[in-house]
């Protein structure tokens, strides 16, 4: 089972306000939301999505590719991911979360980290602070540290790195540089779709643009 938190879509990704005009907002989160839940949908070794989310534009959405969805319980990120992982999926299953914010994931990259993934183990984000995935055995809670510093945080409370070639797994989406560097990646249909529709599609070169 694989778990993705999504805020409301007018208060997701602060840092990223800027990068594109104010009113799009919310459409720029949403394209990375469906590219990022896309990717892991197309994975082999994903049974099934789960969405915790309370926004109903972002229900619909995921909804509509196939994943499931399921009640934000309103106490933060790490609470909506245990919720997700060790209550709705349950503890009996291999459960991973992910961030949301990954419209440059690629399915063979998820694959290839959850294939890794034989103990609690995470993946750090590029810059090697944050933490993009976190994965569990059955009968193992998931005890998430998401926040400033999780990968430390994850490490500590004795979850193993994992440490991939896996570049659009590792790309979140925080400031409008992340948001560059994962057009340079190749990011997914619907996000390279809402940037070319505003002109923004400069930063992608055209390998990475292509199809």
């Amino acid at each position: 089972m694989t778990v993705v938190p999504v805020k409301g879509l007018s208060a997701a990704k602060s840092r990223l306000r800027g990068a594109v005009p104010e009113e799009r907002h919310p459409e720029l989160v949403l394209a990375m939301v469906r590219d990022t839940a896309l990717a892991v949908l197309s994975a082999t070794t994903v049974a099934e999505l789960i969405i915790v989310t309370d926004d109903p534009v972002v229900a619909a959405a995921v909804r509509e590719l196939g994943a499931k969805v399921a009640p934000d319980p309103g106490a933060g990120l790490n609470a909506a991911l245990r919720f997700g992982a060790d209550e709705v999926a349950g503890l009996d299953a291999y459960r991973a979360v992910l961030t949301g914010d990954l419209p440059a994931l690629r399915p063979a990259q998820l694959d290839a980290a959850l294939a890794a993934a034989d103990r609690r183990t995470f993946v750090p984000d590029a810059e090697g602070t944050g933490t993009v995935l976190l994965a569990v055995p059955p009968r193992e809670s998931l005890d998430p540290r998401f926040g400033p510093g999780s990968a430390a945080a994850h490490r500590a409370s004795g979850a193993t790195p994992l440490a991939g070639d896996w570049p659009g797994l590792r790309q979140d989406v925080d400031t409008p540089a992340d948001l560059a560097a994962v057009l340079r990646l190749g990011a997914g249909e619907r996000t390279r779709a809402l940037l070319r529709d505003l002109g923004l599609s400069q930063a992608c070169t055209p390998a990475a643009c292509a199809g």
